[in-house]
């Protein structure tokens, strides 16, 4: 879908932002770029839409140069969110995501049914939104408008950077856990630029941790923290002299409750399987159940494994 090949970015006063990068992101995944500030995630993320142009080497979309494209082609079919949402002011939220489908001609009747639907797959409600200005809305509303904005025309790319880093807590959870649904639902490719780990571990089919313009290492969620290349990538996620060795289910397990988990009851864990078996799980699914042969004991969610290695990762750095 997305490939990088012997990529380099260099500024005038040869400052090497981005060295020979290879790396390809596959069409439908949620890939997580994460490192220190100043290490080249977002020039990696704005090369792709051609907002930073590469010194050297080259990057396909579908198998075709992006420099091959026109400007207006690549970006229309590439949405892009920001940390600084960046929604037109003066523009109620009907107009703000209509944006790029009145550019590409699409008629009225079709944007209008676009917004609402925008709207409703976010929790908008579009009879009280469509008309509002982004000052009327909260932090939190403004950045559901910005990444359905991104989604307006249907594009196949979704670039965002630090998307939900000057968000609240609250607020960041919820929108990450909105993100997440609306990617079961759409299946975009989204490369999602990001300094936070928990947010790359709940996020991300895979994740690339760089450092210093070049890649430290590519793997899953549970590649990385099970398998950390190098002392860098353990220092980075917070784990050392492994603290996941002494590993029991109750650490991370919670009641079962029926009526709110009966859809997970297909996906479970044995009470006695590893922590590596269980984030394999969890990669593929938001919750499972745990059970001691047939019986349910408990359930597991991403949320829950996140307080977990968070708290792990708290003791490994006292």
């Amino acid at each position: 879908m997305i490939a990088f090949e012997n990529v380099t970015k260099t500024y005038e006063n040869n400052q090497v932002a981005v060295n020979s990068i290879n790396l390809e992101i596959q069409k439908g995944e949620f890939f997580v770029i994460i490192g220190p500030s100043g290490c080249g995630k977002t020039t990696l993320l704005k090369m792709i839409n051609r907002l930073i142009h590469l010194t050297e080497g080259t990057i396909r979309i579908n198998g075709k140069r992006i420099s091959d494209y026109n400007i207006h082609e690549l970006r229309w079919n590439i949405g892009y969110v920001l940390q600084q949402i960046a929604l037109f002011p003066h523009m109620t939220i009907q107009e703000n995501i209509a944006v790029v489908p009145e550019m590409k001609k699409w008629s009225t009747t079709e944007i209008s049914q676009r917004v609402r639907e925008l709207l409703e797959m976010v929790g908008l409600e579009p009879d009280k939104y469509s008309e509002r200005k982004p000052k009327e809305l909260s932090g939190g509303e403004q950045q559901r408008v910005g990444v359905i904005r991104a989604l307006a025309a249907d594009p196949e790319i979704i670039l965002m950077d630090e998307p939900f880093s000057a968000l609240d807590p609250i607020s960041r959870t919820k929108l990450q856990d909105d993100l997440l649904e609306l990617q079961r639902a759409i299946q975009k490719t989204i490369v999602f630029v990001s300094h936070d780990m928990q947010e790359a571990l709940k996020l991300g089919d895979r994740i690339c941790v760089m450092k210093d313009g070049e890649i430290v290492q590519i793997g899953t969620p549970q590649d990385i923290i099970q398998n950390p290349v190098n002392d860098f990538v353990q220092k980075f996620i917070g784990i050392k002299d492994d603290p996941f060795s002494v590993f029991t289910i109750q650490q991370v397990m919670e009641p079962f409750a029926e009526k709110a988990h009966q859809n997970y009851v297909h996906s479970s864990v044995a009470v006695d399987d590893s922590l590596q078996h269980i984030l394999q799980q969890l990669a593929q699914q938001e919750c499972v159940v745990v059970k001691n042969d047939t019986e349910i004991i408990g359930i597991i969610t991403r949320q829950s494994m996140l307080h977990f290695l968070a708290s792990k990762r708290g003791d490994a750095n006292d």
